[in-house]
């Protein structure tokens, strides 16, 4: 039986892999970069006892409504430059489109998702004048498949949990050789992408950085980050644990449907659980990236689960506050509320009044809408 909570006293002491180079370059080169919004919020620094609360609105990324595209389009240029010869540099976005042109045997790229990342994909897909296979979950809303299909990719919609439907998109790749897997989840044979995939989200930390010096908070003294597979909470260590890092608190939220991270740090190991259906959508995944992993399990302060009603609530509140954000974004409020809440929980984090508290919301509205009433 799993608890709601988990707790690393040792987090802080550990010291992550560096973080790569040119990452940040590279999204700035694309048309349409800008960094997203950091936005502080007032009311719920008074709410949860803390100095600041700033909210990384992950609405508008490239013009998707999560921040997905930060590692898709990393991973998705890396695995272009390395079909087409080179692995390190050489290469830029236009010229490996005109390499591809017309070629019968381009690339096609291949990914499950439960949303959002499939759309980056596709998304990439399209601008690189490739075709792209989508799989998904059946049961994920219809306005989510409808924005993959309108990215120009085919979709295959699967009744199976999502660990299966990642599955059936390892075998369909594997099974055409023009295809290339970009997956953001690793396992055993498969790194290579998902890594890139977590360089890209380098970026979005290194916005972080320079707004909060912009807004006279200097580092951050918790960051709040919603997990599905970990691959974004891997990069959070990794840019929060760097060797000379100012080392904040690092906290992870999962819905109680799926709390694969959690269930981990309990057993030691890393654990598959069983899913069950959630608005958060994008964190319904039942194991942990085979790479994020090691650095998860020493890397991360706590772990919280958090309810449906818990995440409705954050939504809504959001909302109220000008805070453009869907269920899995509004997970980091509802998560850092059932911590800062807390007097137990709040003391195992060494969070004090003075704290500077940073939430990822990942996605905005468009990409997993709640409709309001948000109750029932």
């Amino acid at each position: 039986m799993s608890t709601r909570w988990y707790a690393n006293p040792a987090a802080r002491e550990f010291v992550a892999a560096p973080e790569p180079r040119g990452v940040l370059d590279f999204h700035r080169s694309l048309p349409g970069y800008a960094p997203t919004a950091l936005l502080e919020r007032p009311d719920l620094a008074r709410e949860l006892g803390v100095g600041r609360v700033f909210v990384k609105q992950e609405s508008s990324r490239f013009g998707l409504p999560a921040f997905k595209l930060l590692g898709a389009s990393w991973a998705v240029f890396r695995a272009l430059s390395a079909r087409a010869g080179r692995t390190e540099g050489g290469w830029q976005p236009d010229t490996l489109a005109r390499r591809f042109a017309g070629d019968p045997d381009a690339p096609v790229l291949v990914s499950a998702t439960d949303g959002n990342h499939g759309r980056a994909v596709a998304r990439m897909a399209a601008r690189m004048g490739l075709a792209a296979r989508i799989f998904v979950p059946e049961e994920i809303s219809p306005r989510a498949k409808e924005a993959i299909t309108s990215e120009g990719a085919e979709l295959t919609a699967l009744a199976l949990p999502y660990d299966d439907v990642v599955r059936a998109a390892a075998d369909a790749a594997q099974a055409d050789p023009r295809s290339i897997l970009v997956q953001d989840t690793a396992w055993e044979g498969y790194t290579t992408v998902p890594g890139w995939i977590v360089e890209g989200y380098s970026t979005l930390f290194a916005e972080i950085d320079t707004q909060l010096q912009d807004a006279g908070a200097g580092r951050p003294s918790m960051v709040v980050t919603p997990v599905g597979v970990g691959s974004l909470l891997q990069a959070t260590v990794r840019h929060y644990r760097k060797l000379g890092g100012s080392q904040p608190a690092l906290l992870s939220v999962e819905p109680e449907s799926a709390p694969c991270l959690l269930r981990s740090l309990e057993q030691g190991e890393r654990t598959s659980v069983p899913t069950g259906h959630t608005m958060m959508a994008g964190l319904n995944c039942g194991t942990v990236s085979l790479t994020a992993w090691p650095e998860l399990s020493r890397g991360v302060d706590a772990a919280v689960v958090i309810g449906e009603e818990d995440c409705r609530r954050a939504v809504k509140d959001l909302e109220e506050l000008g805070v453009d954000s869907g269920p899995c974004g509004a997970a980091s409020l509802a998560g850092a509320r059932a911590v800062l809440e807390d007097p137990n929980r709040r003391a195992d984090v060494g969070a004090a009044a003075d704290d500077v508290v940073v939430l990822l919301s990942t996605e905005g509205r468009a990409a997993t809408p709640v409709e309001p009433p948000y109750s029932g």
